[in-house]
C-alpha cells in the first residue's frame, strides 16, 4: 500500500471528539488526514488513497487501566504497520485523566513497551486553541474558539466540576506523579526560546539526566514550529517517535513540515452552505454547551431532554427510546433544527438524578463515570439511527467528549475526512457510515469546552 511508506504520523485519540481537532491541524497543514473508529484494517485502508496521517479515535478516556493497556497495546501494534515517523497517543487539551479512569500514565508505559524509545516527550500546550503551559502548569481557555477568560486549569470553572475527571491540580507534573511514577522533566517558557542548538541541548540533558517523561511548554503558536523541529528532530527512520499531548503536537509537527516543504498548508476549503433541519446530539455536561444550548432555543432550535427514566433499562429503555424518536421525526418532517440532549450542565437537575440512580445501585463512583457515558451514548446513537432512518438529514452535530465515540459507533461511523474549518478545534467532516444513514453527510464534532453560545445556530447558517 503507497500510504503505508510516507506515512508521517499515526494517532490514538482517547475520545472521539478530541481526536477531530488533530485530524483538523494536519489537514490545514496539508497532509491527508483520514480518522478511524477502528484499527484500520488493510481492507479499510484500501478505500483510502496515498494518505499522509491515519488517527483512530478510540475511548480510552472512559477505561480503567487494565482495559486501556489491552486496548492501546491492539492500537498501536496496529498503528505501527504503518510505518509512521510518529506516534502520538492523544489526549484532551485539559489532561482529562485520573489514576482509576483515563490514566495517562499506562498509555505511557504501554507506549514505551510498542515503540522502545528511551524518553517520552509529552506537549499539552495548544495555543490556538486557547491552551498554554508555563513552567508545567496549563491554563485554559474558558470555551475553544471564544474570547472567554483564561484559568489556571485547577480553577477552571467547567474543569473543576468535570463529571468523570475533575481537575485539581494545574501542575502537571504533579498530577501525572497521581497515575505514574517515574522521574520527569521540563523544557520550560525560558528554553523555547533559545536557539535551535541550545532548545535540543535542553532536551538531551533532561534526556541525560535519566528523566523519562518531559513536559515541553508554550505559550504563543509562534512557538509551535520550534517545538515541531524539536521532536522531528528525535523521530528515527527504524522506529516512531512515541509521545503523549494534545493536538499541539499536531500542530507543532504540521508547522515544521510545511515550513521545511515536506508538506504544502491547505487554506482553500469548500463553504459551507446554510442547512436545516439539523440535528444536535449532545451527551455534555459542560456549562458551555449548556449555554450554547440555552441560545439554540432561544433562537428557533427545539429540544428534547432525555429522561434519567431511560437508565432504568428494559421496557423503559425502549418505551422512551421510541418516544424520542418520534419527536425527532416530527421537529424534521417540519423542517425544525432539534436538539436531544442528556443533560445542560452540573446544576442541571438530571446531572444530579443520573448520580443517585446509579448510587442507589450500589455502584461507586468509578464503575458511574464509566457506566454515564457508555449508557447516555448509546441511547443518543440509538434514537438518532432510529429517527434518521425515516428523515435523513444532511449535517449532524454530536456535542460531548465521553459520550461522543459510543454515539458514533451506534451510528454505523467508520472514518471521517475533514472538509472545512467552522470553530478551531471542530471542523466539519464527511462521515464513512456504510449501510448507515448517516454515510457521506457532514458531521461535527463538538468536545465540551469548544465553541461560544451562537455555536449550534453558526453551524446551522454554515459558518467557514
Amino acid at each position: 500500500m503507497k500510504h503505508t511508506n510516507k506515512t508521517l504520523i499515526a494517532f490514538y485519540g482517547d475520545d472521539f471528539t478530541g481526536s477531530t481537532d488533530a485530524l483538523e491541524f494536519l489537514s490545514r497543514a496539508g497532509a491527508k488526514t483520514v480518522l478511524f473508529l477502528e484499527n484500520p484494517s488493510a481492507d479499510l485502508l484500501d478505500q483510502f488513497r496515498d494518505l499522509d496521517a491515519v488517527g483512530v479515535a478510540g475511548m480510552t478516556r472512559a477505561m480503567e487501566p487494565e482495559e486501556m493497556a489491552q486496548t492501546l497495546q491492539e492500537a498501536f501494534n496496529s498503528l505501527n504497520v504503518l510505518s509512521p515517523r510518529h506516534v502520538h497517543y492523544k489526549v484532551c487539551s485539559t489532561f482529562d485523566s485520573s489514576p482509576e479512569i483515563g490514566n495517562i500514565g499506562t498509555a505511557i508505559v504501554t507506549g514505551r513497551q510498542s515503540f522502545q524509545n528511551n524518553f517520552t516527550p509529552i506537549l499539552v500546550a495548544a495555543p490556538n486553541l486557547g491552551r498554554y503551559s508555563a513552567f508545567g502548569n496549563l491554563y485554559a481557555r474558558m470555551g475553544i474558539g471564544s474570547a472567554g477568560s483564561i484559568y489556571r486549569l485547577d480553577r477552571h470553572p467547567s474543569m473543576m466540576t468535570h463529571p468523570i475527571t475533575p481537575s485539581a491540580e494545574s501542575d502537571l507534573r504533579h498530577h501525572l506523579t497521581k497515575q505514574i511514577d517515574e522521574p520527569m522533566g521540563l523544557v520550560d517558557l525560558l528554553d523555547i526560546n533559545k536557539s535551535s542548538n541550545e532548545l535540543s541541548d535542553k532536551l538531551n540533558s533532561e534526556i541525560a539526566r535519566g528523566h523519562k517523561i518531559i513536559f515541553i511548554d508554550a505559550m504563543y503558536e509562534n512557538q509551535m514550529v520550534r517545538i515541531g523541529e524539536l521532536l522531528d528532530s528525535k523521530a528515527h527512520t527504524q522506529k516512531p517517535l512515541f509521545s503523549v499531548g494534545s493536538s499541539g503536537i499536531e500542530k507543532a509537527l504540521g508547522d515544521f513540515w510545511t515550513s521545511t516543504g515536506v508538506l504544502q498548508t491547505r487554506d482553500q476549503w469548500t463553504g459551507l452552505e446554510e442547512c436545516s433541519p439539523m440535528l444536535v446530539l449532545s451527551g455534555s455536561v459542560s456549562p458551555i454547551t449548556g449555554a450554547q444550548i440555552d441560545w439554540a432555543v432561544q433562537n428557533g432550535f427545539e429540544e428534547i431532554a432525555i429522561s434519567p427514566e431511560v437508565l432504568e433499562g428494559g421496557d423503559q429503555e425502549s418505551k422512551l427510546i421510541a418516544e424520542y424518536q418520534q419527536q425527532i421525526v416530527l421537529f424534521l418532517k417540519e423542517g425544525k433544527n432539534v436538539i436531544l440532549h442528556t443533560s445542560k450542565g452540573p446544576t442541571d437537575p438530571r446531572y444530579q438524578e443520573t448520580k443517585n440512580f446509579f448510587e442507589q445501585k450500589g455502584w461507586d463512583e468509578l464503575m458511574i463515570r464509566s457506566q454515564t457515558a457508555k449508557r447516555f451514548g448509546r441511547l443518543l446513537g440509538q434514537s438518532a439511527n432510529a429517527a434518521l432512518k425515516q428523515v435523513p438529514v444532511k449535517r449532524l452535530i454530536i456535542a460531548g467528549g465521553d459520550t461522543s465515540s459510543y454515539v458514533a459507533r451506534e451510528l454505523g461511523i467508520k472514518a471521517v475526512e475533514m472538509i472545512a474549518p467552522v470553530f478551531p478545534g471542530a471542523p466539519m467532516c464527511r462521515a464513512f457510515a456504510p449501510g448507515f444513514p448517516v454515510d457521506q453527510i457532514e458531521v461535527n464534532l463538538k468536545g465540551g469546552q469548544v465553541g461560544d453560545e451562537t455555536y449550534f445556530g453558526a453551524l446551522q447558517k454554515g459558518r467557514i
